[in-house]
């Protein structure tokens, strides 16, 4: 499961674009990609649509999963300080327990990242 700020940004629409591009190998690891962000499922739907995402996407417009998992706090952007989804990762078990946590994530590498930490957990 990652954490994004926003649909339609370029780092989450990169982010996106890279899970949709390796949903395969994540699903012959026995994996599933959950993607989640505080936006509205109308927007999901048309960020999905746009990028031609394959990926499953959960509107979280509360922050109330965003905040459970320490993926919510303060940002600070050109100077202004303000409270949002921090891009983060959770590497989740079949029995629900978390493997890896990636915390403030740079989008470069990062998917190829998480399929690396699933080949070795899966061996």
């Amino acid at each position: 499961m990652y954490f994004y700020p926003k649909d339609n940004t370029s780092g989450c629409t990169r982010e996106a674009k890279e899970f949709t591009a390796m949903k395969e190998k994540f699903e012959k690891l026995g994996a599933v990609i959950i993607g989640m962000s505080k936006d509205s499922p109308k927007s999901h739907a048309r960020f999905m649509k746009k990028q031609n995402l394959k990926i499953l996407l959960l509107s979280d417009e509360n922050h109330e999963i965003i905040e459970k998992y320490g993926a919510w706090g303060k940002k600070k952007n050109y100077g202004r300080e303000y409270f949002g989804t921090i891009r983060s990762t959770f590497l989740i078990n079949p029995d629900g327990n978390t493997v890896k946590i990636w915390p403030k994530v740079r989008v470069a590498g990062h998917v190829e990242e998480v399929l690396n930490k699933l080949k070795e957990v899966k061996e």
